[in-house]
């Protein structure tokens, strides 16, 4: 819905989905509800690109076929940060800025991020 208000044209919408392990700072996939979320958005056909500090990228592509990326690109509409890995804790609001594109979107679904003062639509449970 965020997309959508935001103005963002579902077929050229690119989302960065960060961390999918079932919690913080462990290896394990299982159980994990973030593929729900990458699977929702790409049948909207949403592009999602996913990275994660701790998941095994062959555990990945075997159990669930996605990809992990290996460099993060800077062309995003939104990133969703899932999980709150420790090596993700210490990113800023001009990191997330310098990998998105204009009217930004950013979902912290753990609420580890201070909230912006301005330049990000900032979104956390």
């Amino acid at each position: 819905k965020m997309l959508i208000k935001a103005g963002k044209k579902k077929q050229k919408t690119k989302v960065l989905i960060n961390s999918v392990t079932f919690k913080e700072d462990i290896t394990d996939i299982r159980n994990s509800k973030v593929f729900d979320l990458i699977k929702e958005l790409q049948q909207f056909e949403i592009q999602v690109d996913v990275i994660d500090a701790c998941a095994s990228k062959m555990s990945v592509k075997d159990i669930y076929n996605i990809d992990l990326v290996d460099e993060i690109a800077t062309d995003y509409d939104a990133v969703v940060v899932a999980v709150a890995h420790q090596a993700y804790r210490n990113l800023t609001m001009d990191y997330f800025k310098s990998i998105m594109r204009e009217n930004p979107i950013l979902m912290d679904l753990k609420a580890i991020y201070e909230k912006p003062t301005s330049g990000i639509n900032y979104w956390r449970l």
